[in-house]
């Protein structure tokens, strides 16, 4: 029978474990995907730690948000697919429950859409989140135009990666902020049109140099915590600051007297929106077309070492994604 990985109570990545399962045969508007590989995101560690904000449904909990495989499978009144064809999946509300960590999975027709062509299939497991979070945030919330300098936090991650090529495809100038001095080489080959190190420089100082006095005009903070306030100081008067994660747990301070726009933003506010999907989805092809958009790739490893690669994205090395093949 298909395997699927399921969690019975909260805690480290040992506590996940490989079952078999019977197939689901998809219900009316369903498709049901024989998946090919994953990602491991941040999420998914906090659904199995039991940090997640939303309820994760123990036991017999699933993970896996995103994903790349074929349709194998189509319910009553789908049209549009066929069976064998490639694809991806755009969002899993419920992922405790029909999450990606598995052979096959049963998703609404909706949550899939046709695989970019010359994606591998690993790249096509690691694009959606990441790029539909940058894009939504930034195109569809702050409404990045060509010439704004946005700072990106975490831009080692996959979200700030996405980030600063959605910013280069568009023509704005990508500004790249992390906590290490070493990241700088690798950030300015990734697209930073500057790098910002946090361990030696002061953030705000060295934001008004790299945009000639004037502050940033947009801000992607996926991390937030007490640091944020040093970004509130470096967006230019009447600037934007979208929130887009919670990388630091540490208490956010609210904001008082910020002469700025501020978005909080969280990517299932538009993968959910079919509209906005469309739009997504074709940014996202004519990015892929033009080679502007590529996902980079940590490390691939097999379904049977899945703990492994939670501890491989808990050591917080966010050289790329984390990949799991099936």
């Amino acid at each position: 029978m298909p395997r699927v990985v399921v969690f019975n109570e909260f805690g480290g990545p040992d506590v996940m474990q490989i079952i078999e399962e019977p197939v689901v045969e998809p219900a009316v508007g369903e498709v049901r995907v024989r998946i090919e590989a994953f990602a491991v995101n941040p999420l998914d560690q906090m659904m199995r730690s039991g940090t997640s904000p939303a309820t994760v449904p123990l036991p017999h909990a699933r993970l896996g948000v995103e994903g790349t495989g074929v349709v194998d499978a189509l319910g009553p009144e789908i049209t549009g697919l066929k069976v064998g064809d490639p694809v991806i999946l755009t969002a899993i509300p419920d992922a405790g429950v029909r999450g990606s960590y598995a052979e096959y999975t049963t998703v609404p027709a909706s949550r899939v859409l046709a695989r970019p062509a010359g994606l591998a299939i690993t790249e096509a497991a690691a694009i959606w989140v990441a790029y539909s979070t940058a894009y939504g945030a930034l195109v569809e919330k702050a409404r990045l135009r060509p010439g704004d300098h946005v700072l990106i936090t975490a831009a080692s991650g996959g979200v700030g990666r996405a980030a600063m090529q959605i910013a280069n495809q568009i023509g704005a100038v990508p500004i790249a902020i992390t906590r290490h001095t070493a990241n700088t080489d690798d950030l300015l080959a990734a697209g930073a049109a500057a790098v910002i190190a946090t361990d030696g420089v002061d953030v705000v100082e060295a934001v008004r140099r790299h945009t000639g006095g004037t502050g940033a005009d947009i801000v992607l903070d996926v991390v937030m915590g007490p640091g944020q306030q040093d970004l509130l100081k470096a967006v230019r008067p009447g600037g934007t600051l979208v929130a887009a994660g919670f990388l630091d747990s540490r208490p956010t301070p609210f904001p008082t007297s910020a002469p700025l726009t501020i978005f909080s933003y969280r990517s299932f506010e538009h993968t959910l929106d079919t509209v906005v999907v469309k739009r997504m989805a074709a940014f996202l092809n004519a990015g892929v077309r033009l080679g502007a958009l590529r996902p980079a790739i940590d490390k691939v490893f097999a379904l049977d070492d899945v703990v492994e690669a939670h501890r491989h994205l808990e050591k917080g090395l966010h050289a790329g994604k984390k990949i799991v093949t099936v």
